[in-house]
């Protein structure tokens, strides 16, 4: 019996999905074995179950919470993350991401509430309702199974890798683990060869342009923040007032299978959960590209030049709001320029990162070779983030000199959203007027993907 409460899968495209090892079903749903009492990926090598000892369920969450354990072979808590909750109510998805960044290890239910703007009791009855688990239960799942993939890729000693996934001390995380997981960490990580110390993989929904993601990189690289080279890319950054470094490196391996290796190193370990969270949002490993290309393929055969393009995100929508006002009405090339002569003149701590806004707000910026509006729109932009730190890029064009495009820009690159169809775009016009059928209705909800295979033909 399916375990899905708001299904987008029926028990039927699942069981055909698993007896196929599908591999676009990656992560969008989870095999519960009755008889082992084990759960597993779609792509799992192991013999495949009879259909009446299977249960199927939507997330590895809510299978853990049903009692099953994770598979040794096929490692659910490398899975990449799945669309289960596409169309369902944005509540609830916000809710899901603040908790995945770990919210909740810091404060209480009724914080997370307030901060969505319902009730508490409101907050646990949307977990029930789509998960049949707490808001704090499926946290503490999180929390695990974050953990695991440590213990499976890294060569963190266990005291760090509780404090990275969340938990306060090693004791309560050995609890948690076995009270679950029905196995120490300990144990778990005997026989095991685990990967270079502070390295990690993520799991990558195929077809992966990764070419297309490092050639975009190279173009917009700022100096001494960013290092492009064949096959891998890295920078610094802040991670809530924490310097952080890391460097993904997308060689591919046999058979078509494709991983992206992260090395990291981190001033607070704490971080690293954050770390992750951003890394798969910047390299949009998650999203279902077929399902995305098969949808823009049927609107017009000839925009989809390249497969696999994903959407290049950046640290975060305050660096993307000031590559879009630097990048106004001039070339890529002149944007980097300004922005490297921005760095290097602002950029702080031991190694070179991102201005901060009090970096900008507070500095004579008069260096920058540039029409005394922009700067002084780029002056205004720090002052609104400053005060309003967790605001919406809509809400930015309440500042002179902020526009449709800068806005949309910041969402489609800092934020990674999925239907940021930049319609104003010089060459996305140009794109455009080959493709009549192709227009911001037509390809919604999949308007940034549209941007980047317009952008594909220049």
């Amino acid at each position: 019996m399916s375990q899905f409460s708001n299904p987008t899968l029926t028990n039927e495209q699942c069981r055909l999905a698993r007896m196929a090892r599908d591999r676009r079903f990656d992560g969008m749903f989870f095999i519960a074995v009755k008889t082992t009492g084990i759960f597993c990926r779609p792509i799992c090598p192991a013999n495949s179950p009879k259909e009446e000892n299977v249960d199927y369920y939507q997330s590895a969450a809510t299978a853990l919470h049903a009692g099953y354990r994770p598979c040794k072979r096929c490692h659910p808590d490398s899975a990449p993350s799945s669309w289960r909750w596409l169309g369902v109510e944005t509540t609830f998805q916000r809710a899901i991401n603040e908790i995945e960044q770990g919210y909740l290890q810091q404060n209480a239910i009724p914080s997370l509430a307030e901060k969505l703007g319902i009730s508490d009791r409101y907050l646990r009855a949307l977990f029930e309702r789509y998960l049949g688990l707490s808001p704090k239960q499926y946290a503490l799942y999180q929390q695990l199974m974050f953990a695991k993939s440590l213990i499976h890729n890294s060569q963190l000693s266990m005291t760090e890798i509780g404090f990275a996934a969340g938990f306060n001390s090693t004791r309560r995380f050995n609890d948690a683990f076995i009270k679950a997981l029905k196995i120490s960490p300990t144990d778990l990580r005997k026989n095991k060869q685990p990967a270079h110390k502070n390295t990690l993989s993520l799991a990558v929904r195929t077809p992966y342009d990764w070419r297309h993601m490092l050639e975009f990189y190279r173009l917009r690289a700022i100096a001494g923040v960013e290092k492009v080279e064949d096959n891998q890319y890295s920078r610094t950054c802040i991670i809530n007032g924490s310097r952080a470094w890391f460097a993904v490196d997308f060689t591919p391996l046999e058979k078509g299978e494709f991983t992206i290796e992260v090395e990291f190193d981190l001033e607070d370990i704490r971080q690293l959960k954050n770390l992750v969270h951003n890394l798969r949002r910047m390299l949009d490993v998650d999203s279902d590209i077929h399902a995305i290309e098969t949808t823009l393929s049927r609107l017009e055969p000839r925009l989809i030049i390249r497969s696999g393009i994903r959407i290049p995100g950046v640290w975060s929508a305050w660096e993307a709001g000031v590559r879009a006002i630097l990048g106004q009405q001039v070339s890529v090339k002149a944007a980097i320029g300004q922005l490297n002569l921005l760095t290097a003149t602002l950029g702080t701590h031991r190694e070179m990162v991102f201005p901060t806004p009090q970096a900008i707000h507070e500095s004579d910026i008069n260096f920058l070779r540039m029409p005394i509006s922009r700067k002084e729109t780029l002056k205004r932009f720090a002052a609104h983030i400053i005060a309003h730190p967790d605001s919406s890029p809509d809400s930015w064009l309440s500042i002179k000199g902020i526009g449709p495009w800068t806005v949309n820009y910041a969402k489609l690159r800092g934020l990674s959203e999925p239907n940021c169809f930049l319609d104003g775009d010089l060459i996305v016009k140009k794109t455009v007027s080959q493709f009549p059928k192709v227009n911001k209705q037509s390809v919604s909800p999949w308007g940034s993907y549209a941007t980047f295979h317009c952008w594909s033909h220049a």
